[in-house]
């Protein structure tokens, strides 16, 4: 359907303004989306804060993850802020109404060991195998979200330091250490046999031209084709949907706990911008804590003798 010019304005102020990223921006979209076709008669300028909190309800009342209608709400939120802030409207019907919370699980992680079955999966030394290595290795190793790994550049990688430039949530910049195996896996990928087996003779764009993991058809590899690699490998090795890319990440960031690491170095890993979130890994480390302590000490559920 087509979004009225007000929903237009505000989406490309996120743009140009904010700096929206293109996935963020087609997210935004979607939830505007559907919030107009809700609204049906109702012009935008129009809505009251009851019409805003029936939204939120209707959201709820069809079963949506609180996750998605938090972020609806906050969707709609913006765009009334927007227009009062533009002002295009007298108040900010929106202001009141709260964004409901979402439960916040333990992140999962796997045991070592089904990582290293992991990273066994791609064999070979075609292309496309040394590429899944290199991608493997370094979303575990590096603690990468899958939009960073996409986003790499060949200028952000440096073998030579075991260094890697990256860019997170907000573009915000900084630099990842490069294990061993990752390190190897990377030379193997960027040589001749790999990354330069498919080189276009002739680039699409710079952007491709530049890109650390291409695609079989030799432009940068999309976020869904990332995901794609992970989950074969992961059905491959037995974990079927028990893995994500982000499950590497929670992986890598539990198993450094689990030896020793400072939350603080985590945190710089991982580039959280509050300790608050790393220290969710704690948990889940203390809680793996426990439970080898109760399989293995021979005193742990064991009945004192009188």
């Amino acid at each position: 359907m087509t979004t009225p010019l007000v929903v237009e304005e505000f989406l490309s102020w996120l743009a140009t303004e904010k700096g929206r990223s293109p996935a963020t921006l087609t997210a935004y979209r979607r939830d505007l989306a559907a919030y107009v076709d809700w609204l049906g008669p109702i012009m935008i300028e129009e809505v009251a804060e009851d019409d805003i909190a029936r939204y939120v309800e209707h959201l709820k009342s069809l079963g949506r993850k609180p996750a998605t209608v938090a972020r609806a709400t906050v969707s709609v939120r913006s765009l009334h802020r927007f227009l009062a802030g533009e002002g295009l409207v007298e108040t900010d019907p929106g202001a009141a109404v709260d964004v409901p919370p979402v439960p916040r699980g333990l992140p999962r992680a796997i045991g070592e060991e089904l990582v290293l079955a992991l990273l066994a999966s791609p064999v070979g030394d075609e292309p496309p195998a040394r590429r899944d290595r290199a991608m493997l290795e370094v979303l575990y190793g590096c603690g990468l979200r899958i939009s960073e790994l996409v986003g790499l550049s060949l200028a952000d990688v440096d073998l030579g330091d075991r260094l890697m430039r990256v860019f997170g949530k907000g573009s915000k910049e900084r630099l990842v250490p490069i294990g061993r195996h990752a390190a190897e896996a990377l030379g193997d990928w960027l040589s001749g046999a790999g990354r330069g087996a498919i080189e276009p003779e002739k680039w699409r764009s710079r952007d491709d031209s530049e890109a650390v993991f291409l695609n079989q058809r030799g432009r940068r590899l999309s976020r869904q084709g990332a995901w794609l690699v992970v989950r074969t490998h992961g059905d491959r090795a037995g974990l079927g949907s028990e893995l994500t890319p982000h499950v590497l990440r929670h992986s890598c960031a539990t198993h450094m706990l689990d030896h020793g690491a400072d939350i603080r170095t985590v945190q710089d890993l991982l580039g959280h911008a509050s300790i608050t979130s790393t220290q969710r890994y704690t948990a889940v480390s203390q809680r793996l804590l426990h439970a080898a302590y109760e399989r293995a000490h021979p005193r742990a559920n064991s009945v004192g003798e009188s």
